[in-house]
């Protein structure tokens, strides 16, 4: 079966994936004036960051944590719409606590006296060189984040200008090696570098160009939005078909048609073809060239190419809903990351080795702190992450065999923070890696795409504009800028400065004339 959008008019455009960024794009376009169509293959919007609710606890699958809503602001306003109005964001304070196996507590927070405070209990020599830090924090995000995340990236000068000042602010540098030359303390070192996993990179390897997260965190703060991720995802489907854009859920790409060098058209897996001369994919940037266009010849990013990229890890997550627990444990917050007795090791064991270790750090969510509607009244919903390697080793982990142990020895890291939890529980599901190949069709079952070191960032990361197919254009996590929230909606604000506005329809310039 073959369907033409809109055959009437020329200003058609069809965005592949509804997650996070896909809704920005359509958001945009719709702006500008075209008629969107968005596929996706899921049950609802969102893509990693939709949720599921199994009695009465709602589980925000991906992200959680809200550090940039200018980005979303600014996507409203590009839209004629109010941000603030459609969603409700709550700023966190602290924004959230780090544990350590010795008892050490470290809460977070945009207070510049709580923080001198909070680094002098824990290692006063190391106070000089954190004031040091935050200044370092303040110089790479206005350069790294200011002048350069919501950018085109794809032309090479525009990385190759700013090299000279990354080698002066030592980009070359990992940010746990930049951290390590400010504070001598290794609990202090790891919570001030270990930002980057949360986009899917190495702190040991990735650029100390991400020190500017904790001037980020301090400009921006740390916010939840009230019914998780899903509420802002929900909104963002709103605009688009306020726009009269149309969401066709459970609807899967399978490929993008090129004729003449250009995309022309979608095949989905039922055998329908839908045209239009703009393609967006918000699928990864791996499943797109490898899997979408795999009958047409890659000049760049050809397979060989992408299994030469080094990948993000993969994650374990495990949610569980638990009864009668509003009250207890009263000292744990909304966030709490509780390390495990290794940094580096854990961390090279992951990314270096593909090996899954017995020890874990895990980040710990409990939303009802801040949002009620997370759980029934009285009860706790908890979502438990821990980095594991992806599927993309000689050997990789059978999770099919390793899941019921590794949960096992997660229930056991756990008790440490909310003793006796396994009794109350009433609900859960757990993520692997195989979920986040099968469900979100993420290649070697990755949580972030591919990883964001500073050779496969800006210009060296996957063009928001294709070079393979003219028409075709990226936006989400695979693509400049990157992963989380701000990334993969500046990718559509990058889309949004690539594409032109829409052409008037056909009848509308016959009037003109």
């Amino acid at each position: 079966m073959e369907t033409t959008l809109d055959s009437g008019h020329d200003n058609r455009a069809i965005v592949i994936g509804a997650g996070l960024g896909g809704l920005s794009a359509a958001m945009r376009l719709g702006a500008k004036g075209y008629s969107v169509t968005v596929l996706d293959r899921l049950d609802r919007a969102g893509g990693r960051g939709s949720s599921i609710t199994q009695e009465g606890h709602r589980f925000d699958l991906g992200p959680t944590i809200v550090t940039v809503p200018q980005v979303f602001e600014d996507l409203w306003a590009a839209c004629g719409r109010d941000f603030r109005k459609d969603v409700d964001l709550r700023p966190l304070d602290p924004y959230y606590e780090v544990r350590w196996p010795d008892g050490t507590r470290f809460n977070a927070c945009g207070d510049d006296a709580r923080m001198f405070k909070e680094i002098s209990r824990i290692s006063p020599r190391d106070l000089p060189g954190y004031k040091r830090f935050l200044k370092d924090s303040q110089k790479r995000f206005v350069i790294g984040y200011e002048g350069m995340v919501a950018k085109p990236m794809h032309k090479a000068w525009e990385t190759i200008k700013v090299l000279p000042t990354f080698a002066w602010l030592r980009a070359d540098r990992s940010i746990y090696g930049h951290v390590a030359k400010r504070v001598k303390d290794e609990r202090l070192r790891m919570a001030l570098s270990f930002h980057p996993l949360f986009i899917g990179g190495d702190p040991t390897h990735v650029t100390s160009i991400y020190a500017l997260v904790g001037h980020l965190e301090k400009e921006y703060g740390v916010h939840y939005a009230m019914g998780g991720v899903q509420a802002i995802a929900d909104a963002m489907a709103n605009v688009v078909r306020a726009q009269g854009g149309i969401i066709r859920q459970g609807t899967e790409a399978d490929e993008i048609i090129v004729q003449g060098g250009a995309a022309k058209s979608v095949r989905l897996t039922d055998g329908e073809t839908l045209h239009a001369p703009l393609i967006v994919s918000n699928a990864d940037a791996g499943h797109t060239y490898d899997r979408l266009l795999r009958n047409h010849k890659k000049r760049r990013w050809t397979p060989a190419k992408l299994n030469r990229r080094r990948w993000s890890m993969g994650l374990y997550v495990w949610y569980f809903g638990t009864k009668g627990t509003a009250g207890k444990w009263a000292d744990v917050g909304h966030h709490t990351i509780l390390n495990g007795p290794r940094f580096q090791g854990l961390l090279k064991d992951i990314f270096m080795k593909g090996k899954l270790a017995d020890d874990m750090s895990l980040y710990v969510h409990r939303p009802a702190v801040t949002d009620p509607t997370a759980a029934p009244k009285g009860d706790d919903t908890f979502y438990v992450l821990s980095p594991v390697p992806h599927l993309g080793w000689d050997n990789p982990v059978d999770w099919q065999t390793e899941a019921p142990k590794y949960k096992a020895k997660v229930t056991a890291a756990l008790q440490q923070l909310i003793p006796g939890f396994e009794d109350h529980i009433v609900t859960e599901t757990e993520f692997t890696p195989e979920t986040f190949r099968d469900r979100y069709l993420s290649p070697h079952g990755c949580g972030f795409s591919i990883e964001p070191r500073i050779l496969q960032s800006a210009w060296f990361r996957p063009h928001n504009v294709s070079e393979e197919a003219r028409g075709l254009y990226l936006v989400g996590a695979g693509t400049h800028p990157g992963a989380g929230l701000p990334g993969v909606v500046s990718s559509a604000e990058v889309l949004g400065k690539l594409v032109p506005d829409a052409p008037r329809p056909v009848e509308q310039r016959m009037a003109a004339e």
